[in-house]
């Protein structure tokens, strides 16, 4: 008695737990959001997932224990099972004794053996039926179990979740094939199933209290497809097959399929839990008989066998829209086979599957206790089972192999073109504007001169080598790290006294005195973040870590062409100033060019701590000489949690005691939360998926707080995805539609987090500014100075160009032969084969000769070359633009089949093949230091292409990469040279003509004498 009274306590206990553990984790959430504006978001998902867990749990509870709670009483008693085997064992015995009492079994038969009943099954043909359910009921425990776990070990910047594999007889199989794989795995479905024959009561019961929070997690992680099925957006285009809205298929058909995955395990299990209390019910395994259902239980099963119909009607139904994502035949989507076989199957067994269910609920509430066609019941079902396999598998199958394989190209080509057109229009790749592009092998030294800002801008520093050097040069401190350095361009003024490699100039013109105010200038970013990680192991205090180190400081800007002294690079901002407002610049200019204001960042890339701001114990600043400078935030960030309840609510979110007891603590204190960049957009808008790259901008943006300025913001490319684009190939990331919809602006100093919508036209992130009205904001109200920093996201283009190298092929002959396929080309950095990574270029994109037009503009592009599969050559190389109104539009500039133009492979190889490069590399790759060999860019000049790759210096251990030399390639010729100018000038060099030989006439020798 005492020890069920601990256990009661225990569970009353553990359940307060979870309920003040829920409870502070909402009052914590409900103040940050409102601390970034964003309380409506969150209130809407708490009530959506609420609803859905209270709905699903609820739903699955109910349905669960009634059913099992109803089989209970209606199962044989002990008593009438004993009698009933009783009767069997004096029929058997009378075959041998002949002596059996009259009116004993003639008494019992009418009463126990009545018609009614279906057939009593033997010790061996029960022991297999209770096995199989049991192993049925252990494969749906390993398949909802599987699917719950992986929800929570989720990726967080996973966007919207795919919808999980249904329970079908496919996922059957294929859960078979693992477990058979895996000897563990058979020993733990094996347990179960025994398990539940010997204790069948206890353990049925445990099981569906536990599917029900399953489900209801289950259903509960895809509250964003139930928002959006209420908030669809059409996309004004249909599927070649049903002819339906694509927002069917995006918004209506996944919601379908979660009901499915959670009918389809609610009627089952139900099914097959009361079918098993049934059979296994008085002992029937241990008598080795089970005398048949009765009547009452007959009309229970007929009643869930009804409802069980129904889900798998529904699953057959659905199965026919999910033909648009079938990978049979040569293309992705319905194929000839699925089209002409599969999808008349789907329909005739949905057909047959609601035919079956309203048969068996029509004979549950009209029941008649006897019937001569009950029977048939059971033998419909096989019949039907028989059906699935014929029609599932067996005909697809023989009409693949005996009529489309023969004949493949004519049967599958209308299938081609739709992949081939849906494909690209889901990735945008319809709006590719595709030129030829035939390089001249023309450009002289005026063509360089007239592309001098082309030029100027070529990248010599990779992010890598400098990152290198930046800790080393610039890190201050060990606490101090660069996490990433980000390309970009800002315009800067034209008194900027700084080295630069340029093109080759002839005598100054007189012009060159009025030169511009402004010239756009590529750079490299860092921001100069702080590691708590790095600070000594001795020092990592709860004061230190909370209190003390709260932000990192400044951030380096460097010319992505300039050398300095010893090979290092230049900087445009650097280091730490006296000046606790600004940091060191190379000049006046660059001060008034880039913004430095408050360069504190309490937001970042790496801020992996939460801190507490306005306490009694400062904040380090930033060192200065032996000393440090101290500060307090001012910043607009953080939630007060001055009074003693909101530090007991804050403490028990975060099981930090110590932000109870502490001292330091004042009336202003505010807390600062979800400081890393990704995981604070991502706690927001968990619907989206988010570039990998968030990139810092120095820019005079904010104006909605003069009185707190801050210039230093993160922008974080945000992306729309789905995975249930008809016909659309979901290639190897798994997702079939993307859209580049939403720019993030997140400051760096206060956290405030701006999304402003980049794509209009994309539905789906109309329907999520349909459904969070107010989250959303037009990129028209993005001040011009961040909106000038916008640029085309590496991720997204890096999509797009894998889609493009198989779906630029849009004849249907071409695509089934695979004739043209691309690849990407591999380049050799430091000394490893690699694939070439999209770069950002200033340059004029290349057009049409006009006869008298003015120079071309420079624009900041993404530009990635492409090759023929298996070849080296160059094909074709995609750019995308960045500036102003021409933001978002890819061009396809595609190189003449019949000649030669070198890929950057066979650029490679030149350099390495040359005697005087490879020796001078030799010579570096001795003991104690090596040579990298970095990016090779390749750089569109005019009609022609211009390749460039620089070599870094860098010592085997306190690395400090050095630029040593740059290495221009044109046409056949290839020179190296200490900077960029004197490679170029060694390149277009007038060709020296060789003086002719001196010819002397031949002179026989006089004979002798």
């Amino acid at each position: 008695m005492i020890w069920k009274w601990g256990f009661r306590l225990l569970i009353l206990f553990l359940g307060l737990g979870l309920l003040l553990d829920l409870g502070c984790r909402i009052g914590a959430d409900i103040f940050w959001f409102q601390e970034v504006g964003y309380l409506q978001v969150f209130l809407l998902r708490v009530v959506t997932r609420g609803v859905l867990w209270v709905i699903v749990a609820g739903v699955t509870a109910a349905y669960l224990l009634l059913n099992l709670a109803l089989a209970q009483r209606l199962k044989y008693s002990q008593s009438l099972k004993i009698e009933e085997v009783k009767r069997e064992e004096a029929e058997l015995t009378s075959k041998f004794t002949n002596f059996l009492s009259p009116h004993y079994p003639r008494r019992n038969e009418t009463q126990t053996f009545a018609p009614q009943r279906f057939k009593k099954l033997k010790l061996r043909g029960l022991l297999l039926l209770t096995l199989i359910l049991s192993l049925l009921i252990g494969l749906m425990l390993a398949h909802y179990g599987q699917i719950a776990l992986s929800y929570w070990h989720s990726p967080v910047n996973q966007g919207i979740l795919p919808i999980p594999a249904l329970f079908r007889l496919e996922t059957i199989w294929q859960l078979l094939r693992q477990i058979v794989s895996q000897v563990w795995y058979v020993g733990l479905i094996v347990g179960v199933a025994i398990a539940i024959l010997i204790y069948p009561q206890f353990l049925l019961t445990a099981i569906a209290v536990v599917f029900s929070p399953s489900f209801a997690f289950i259903l509960f992680q895809h509250w964003p497809k139930v928002l959006q099925y209420f908030h669809p957006t059409p996309f004004n285009s249909t599927d070649p097959l049903f002819g339906r809205d694509i927002s069917f298929y995006v918004f209506s058909l996944p919601v379908w399929e979660l009901l499915e995955l959670w009918l389809m395990g609610l009627c089952l299990y139900g099914f097959v839990a009361v079918a098993l209390t049934y059979l296994l019910s008085a002992d029937s395994l241990s008598q080795g008989i089970f005398p048949g259902f009765s009547p009452q239980q007959q009309r229970h099963l007929f009643g869930m066998g009804g409802l069980l119909m129904l889900v798998v009607a529904l699953s057959y139904w659905q199965s026919r829209y999910e033909l648009v994502y079938s990978s049979r035949g040569v293309s992705y989507g319905a194929s000839y086979t699925d089209v002409t076989t599969q999808l008349p199957a789907y329909t005739f067994l949905c057909v047959v599957a609601v035919a079956i269910a309203f048969y068996l609920l029509w004979r549950t509430l009209f029941w008649k206790p006897k019937s001569r066609y009950r029977p048939l019941v059971f033998y419909g079902l096989g019949i039907y089972l028989v059906l699935v396999v014929a029609a599932d598998v067996v005909l697809p199958t023989v009409v693949q192999y005996l009529i489309v394989q023969p004949n493949e190209l004519q049967r599958e080509q209308p299938y081609i073109q739709r992949t081939i057109a849906l494909t690209r229009q889901a990735f945008d790749l319809e709006a590719i504007d595709s030129r030829g592009f035939n390089p001249q092998g023309t450009l002289t030294e005026a063509d360089i001169q007239r592309n001098d800002l082309t030029i100027r801008n070529i990248r010599l520093w990779d992010q890598r080598p400098l990152l290198e050097t930046n800790r080393q040069l610039q890190q201050i401190r060990p606490y101090y790290r660069f996490p990433d350095a980000d390309i970009d361009r800002y315009t800067l003024k034209t008194d900027v006294t700084s080295r630069r490699p340029s093109a080759p100039q002839n005598p100054p013109e007189p012009k060159q005195e009025t030169a511009e105010a402004t010239e756009r200038r590529q750079v490299l970013i860092a921001a100069r973040e702080l590691d708590y990680n790095a600070v000594p192991q001795e020092a990592q205090t709860w004061v230190n870590r909370h209190l003390i180190y709260t932000h990192g400081f400044g951030f380096t800007v460097s010319p992505v062409n300039t050398v300095g002294p010893g090979g290092l690079p230049e900087y445009f901002v650097k280091d730490i100033s006296d000046d606790s407002s600004a940091l060191t610049t190379s000049s006046a200019a660059i001060r008034k060019s880039i913004p430095i204001g408050q360069p504190r960042i309490y937001y970042g890339e790496i801020a992996n701590t939460y801190v507490m701001t306005g306490t009694r114990v400062r904040e380090l600043d930033y060192p200065s000489g032996s000393d440090n400078v101290y500060n307090s935030y001012d910043g607009l960030g953080g939630v007060e949690i001055g009074s003693a309840w909101r530090r007991w609510l804050f403490a028990m979110h975060l099981k930090d005691w110590q932000m109870v007891l502490t001292q330091d603590f004042l009336p202003e204190t505010k807390l600062l939360l979800r400081r890393n960049v990704k995981q604070r957009i991502q706690a927001i808008a968990p619907f989206l998926k988010f570039d990998s790259d968030p990139y810092l901008v120095a820019a005079a943006a904010n104006e909605d707080f003069p009185s707190n300025p801050s210039y230093l913001y993160w922008i974080v490319d945000a992306y729309t995805t789905s995975d249930r684009y008809p016909y659309s190939d979901t290639g190897s990331d798994g997702i079939n539609y993307i859209r580049n919809s939403i720019k993030v602006v997140v400051d760096a100093y206060n956290g405030t987090v701006n999304f402003y919508i980049a794509d209009p036209n994309d539905p789906i992130i109309a329907t999520w500014s349909g459904i969070f009205p107010q989250m959303f904001k037009p990129l028209s109200t993005m001040p011009v100075n961040l909106r000038s920093h916008t640029r085309y996201p590496v991720d997204f283009f890096k999509i797009q160009s894998e889609r493009l190298m198989t779906y630029h092929m849009t004849d249907p002959q071409v695509f089934y032969n695979r004739e043209d396929q691309w690849q990407i080309p591999n380049e050799i950095y430091g000394s490893e084969t690699r694939p070439v990574e999209p770069y950002y270029l200033i340059t004029s994109l290349p057009t049409a000769p006009v006869v008298g037009a003015a120079s071309r503009t420079e624009e900041f592009i993404l530009f990635l070359p492409y090759t023929p599969r298996q070849r080296t050559n160059l094909i074709a190389w995609l750019a995308a633009r960045s500036d102003g109104v021409n933001y978002g539009k890819l061009l396809l500039y595609t190189f003449p089949k019949e000649r030669l133009v070198y890929g950057t492979e066979q650029i490679e190889a030149r350099i390495n093949q040359d005697p005087v490069i490879s020796q001078q590399i030799s010579l570096w790759n001795r003991q104690g230091s090596k040579a990298i060999q970095g990016n090779l860019l390749v750089i569109p000049i005019e009609q022609s292409l211009l390749y460039v790759e620089p070599i870094y210096l860098e010592a085997t251990q306190n690395s400090l990469p050095t630029l040593v030399r740059v290495v221009v390639a044109y046409e056949n010729r290839i020179v190296m040279a200490q900077t960029l100018e004197q490679a170029l000038q060694g390149i277009f060099k007038p060709e020296v003509t060789p003086a002719p030989a001196i010819i002397r006439p031949f002179e026989e020798a006089a004979p002798p004498g």
